[in-house]
Order: C-alpha cells, then sequence, then structure tokens
C-alpha cells in the first residue's frame, strides 16, 4: 500500500500491444460483487472499438451478493474480506485458474476532478523521455493531503503557443506544456478497500474509477469523440464520467443510487428489503401505463409472521414510489452535468449503466429530465460473458478488462509498475504468503 502514502493510487504496465496476457477485474459494489478472469489476444484494428488492442474472452466469472460495504465505501473489514475471498474463489472455480492480483473498481471516496498545467524546457525536437517528464510534472503537482490520484489523463499538449496538439513526438519548439485531467479520491476510501482485498492475498493491480470503465466498456469511440457522458447508477453510488474530443476531461459522483430505490420501495410497502428489491427488479417502472391501477402485485408479508396473508398493491403505487427518487438522482446528474465540460456538448448523448438504469421507462425519463439523448450502455465486444453478465449492471465490470489497453493513455511511473499476475501459480505463492505471515 506504499503508493497511497504518496497520493497515489496503484498504476499497471500498459500492456504490451502484440502481446497476450490473462488479467482479473475485481468489481467491488455496494449490492454486488463481480469478479472476471479474461483472456487478452491481439487483434487488428477495429472500427468501432479502435482503442482496443486486445480481444477479450473471459474465462471465469462469478457474482456474489456484498457485504461489508456502503455507498461503495468499506464499512466492515472483516465482512468485506469474506464476501471478496467468495467471489474471487468462485471465478478461480470457473476458469481453473489461480488469481494473485486483481484491477479493481473504486466508486466512494467524493471523486473530484481537476484540470492541470505543467510545462517542461525541450531541447528541441521533442522526445519520450520530455513527454515523461512534463506528465510527471504534471501529476506532481496534483497531490492533495488526503487525496488519492486515481487517473492522471493529459487531454492536450502545447508546444510554445500552440495547443490542442495530440501527439507532440518529433515536433519542434522550446517550451512544452501539458493539460491534465486529475481524478481524485478520498485517501481513506482508496485505503480500505485495498485493504479488504490484501486481506485476501490478493494484491491490487490497479484502481480505477467506475464511471471511467464504464465508459470504456460501454462507449463508442465516435460517441466519445462527439462528446458524451457515462452516468453509472449503482445501488449505492451514482457517478458520470465526460468524454470530448475522445478524451476523458471530468468525473464525479454522490452517495445515492439503486439501493435507496428498494429502501424506499420496503418502507413505503411494509416490506423485506429483499422482496423490494424482488419487486422492483421484476415490476419496477418509472413511467406507468393505463392499467397500472388494476394491475395488482403480491407483496409477501415481514418474515417470522406465518399467519399474516400477503398484501396486493397496484403496479400505479410502486411507480408513486419509485419514481420521485429516480427523478431526484437525474436531476443530480443534470446539475453535475451543468456544471463540468459537458455543457459545452449540446449535443452531447449521455449513456447509462448500472442495474438500476434497468428499469422499465428510465431512458424515457432521462431524457425527458436531462434534455439529452439516452441509450442504456451495455459491455461491447467482451465474448465469453454469461447472458445474465451481458446488461448494464456488469458494465463496471467489463470495462475493467478493457482499462489495460487503454492504460498508456496515462501518466506511468515504471517504478510504480504492478505486473499483471493470474495463473497456475498464483494459489502456490499466496500459500506460502500465507504460511509466512501465520508462523
Amino acid at each position: 500500500m506504499s503508493d497511497l502514502q504518496f497520493g497515489l493510487a496503484p498504476k499497471m504496465k500498459p500492456l504490451a500491444p502484440r502481446r497476450s496476457a490473462v488479467v482479473a477485474a475485481l468489481d467491488v459494489g455496494t449490492s454486488k460483487i463481480a469478479c472476471l478472469i479474461a483472456r487478452l489476444t491481439p487483434q487488428p484494428p477495429q472500427e468501432v472499438l479502435r482503442r482496443r488492442s486486445h480481444a477479450i474472452d473471459v474465462i471465469g466469472f462469478s457474482h456474489t451478493e456484498s457485504r461489508g460495504l456502503k455507498a461503495g465505501g468499506v464499512v466492515d473489514l472483516a465482512e468485506a474480506e469474506v464476501a471478496i475471498r467468495h467471489a474471487v474463489d468462485l471465478a478461480e472455480r470457473a476458469g481453473r485458474c489461480q488469481v494473485e492480483a486483481v484491477i479493481v473498481s473504486l466508486s466512494a471516496g467524493r471523486p473530484s476532478s481537476e484540470l492541470f498545467a505543467a510545462s517542461v524546457d525541450v531541447p528541441g525536437t521533442v522526445r519520450e523521455g520530455d513527454i515523461a517528464r512534463v506528465l510527471a510534472a504534471g501529476s506532481r503537482s496534483s497531490v492533495r493531503p488526503g487525496r488519492v490520484v486515481l487517473h492522471s489523463v493529459p487531454i492536450g499538449y502545447t508546444i510554445d503557443h500552440e495547443r490542442g496538439i495530440r501527439d507532440p513526438r518529433g515536433m519542434l519548439g522550446q517550451r512544452f506544456g501539458v493539460d491534465m485531467h486529475v481524478l481524485t479520491s478520498e485517501a481513506a476510501a482508496a485505503r480500505n478497500l485495498m485493504l479488504a482485498i490484501e486481506r485476501c492475498h490478493l494484491s491490487v493491480e490497479a484502481m480505477v474509477a467506475s464511471p471511467y470503465v464504464a465508459a470504456l466498456a460501454a462507449l463508442a469511440d465516435d460517441e466519445a469523440e462527439l462528446g458524451a457522458a457515462v452516468v453509472d447508477m449503482g445501488a449505492g453510488t451514482t457517478t458520470l464520467a465526460v468524454f470530448t474530443g475522445g478524451r476523458f476531461v471530468h468525473a464525479d459522483g454522490f452517495a445515492l443510487g439503486g439501493q435507496h430505490v428498494t429502501m424506499d420501495l420496503a418502507r413505503g410497502l411494509s416490506a423485506a428489503v429483499p422482496d423490494a428489491e424482488r419487486i422492483k427488479t421484476l415490476y419496477g417502472n418509472v413511467l406507468g401505463g393505463a392499467m397500472d391501477d388494476r394491475d395488482m402485485i403480491a407483496v409477501p408479508a415481514v418474515p417470522g409472521d406465518d399467519r399474516e396473508p400477503p398484501q396486493f398493491v397496484s403496479r400505479a403505487t410502486l411507480t408513486r414510489i419509485i419514481k420521485p427518487r429516480v427523478e431526484e438522482i437525474l436531476e443530480m446528474v443534470r446539475d453535475r452535468l451543468a456544471a463540468s465540460a459537458f455543457a459545452a456538448e449540446p449535443r452531447g448523448r449521455v449513456i447509462v449503466t448500472g442495474g438500476a438504469s434497468e428499469l422499465t421507462g428510465f431512458t424515457e425519463l432521462a431524457a425527458r429530465i436531462l434534455g439529452r439523448p439516452v441509450r442504456v450502455g451495455r459491455p461491447l465486444g467482451v465474448a465469453g460473458l454469461p447472458e445474465g453478465a451481458k446488461g448494464a449492471a456488469f458494465a463496471v465490470a467489463a470495462g475493467l478488462l478493457v482499462y489495460p489497453q487503454v492504460a498508456h493513455l496515462e501518466h506511468f511511473d515504471p517504478r510504480r509498475a504492478h505486473r499483471t499476475r493470474a495463473g497456475a501459480s498464483g494459489y502456490f505463492t499466496r500459500v506460502g504468503r500465507w504460511l509466512r505471515e501465520s508462523f
């Protein structure tokens, strides 16, 4: 966890474009934990997903109920450890391999975006070393007490007085600069999530912001180029990522999500939380229909009272409970987007991911409140996913498998590199570590 002591989240070594690799992804959320193991194989250039240098084939998959987390952050270390161990073990069994390191998502910690500029002198021609120097200078200026840097993404270079340069290599100048988007999170949230994972005898290969990887999974390159926002509506948090000119330029988030809708239903219907979640998933609607007052749904009695018969409520009643909370969340999203670079993209599209985005009528309501075209974002170009994992609820987990292919776009310090370690030898390494720690 030494990287976090210096305000920097773990970063993985960029994936070589001509080499295969096996990677493990861990999406630790408020309601579920998903673990995916995938083989990345070099592939020819693609038309729609041009940034992807490798084909993704999932060979191990699991998703289990989350424990010990609230609003995406760890609130019970022991419970979180048990849940993570269980999810990783199931994925290892399915993939018939062992995992030693994982790429993990983070949605907690009040993500905050800032723009930084840095510049250095160059002798004439801009070389790779000059790019590394100016990126390092920009990253150093972004470190803040109590915060950890998740992403340092260059969004444009300058040479002397010329701005907006995308690839400065080989160009001539005297003063070389960079504009960087730096995304930070509260250090405590990142530290506790890392601790829960390390207690499972796993190392964190990279820690990545949830909305960014949701976008990597669900956003087409042309959408990112024209300007788009990805809104990931999870159980405990709603996070968003903004892209313009193909660059990741802003992120934000707040602690409201689908679980709050579930709790509203549980209170409104006097139902157990699991029953409220099931009713929301099966019958949840934010728009309503002409027959909703007549269409009745059975709500089981609270467990423990076998003599209490189920109650019946109309679909219209469900909509009256669900819709206000969803409207509140979407209005907060609208306000956050209006304060971001997305406001300068009047025709930009919104892509919604996360389990809560699959409520009936959600995209129509979102388009009405946000004043933008809206579509549901599902994982693109990921083979081997089970049928139940091809929806918007697994965009973050799938995006973690895409991240190694774009890690080279960020500032990378080789001295802090974490190597990919998913393979048959991982089990024995972890046993050895356990023996050293225990005896």
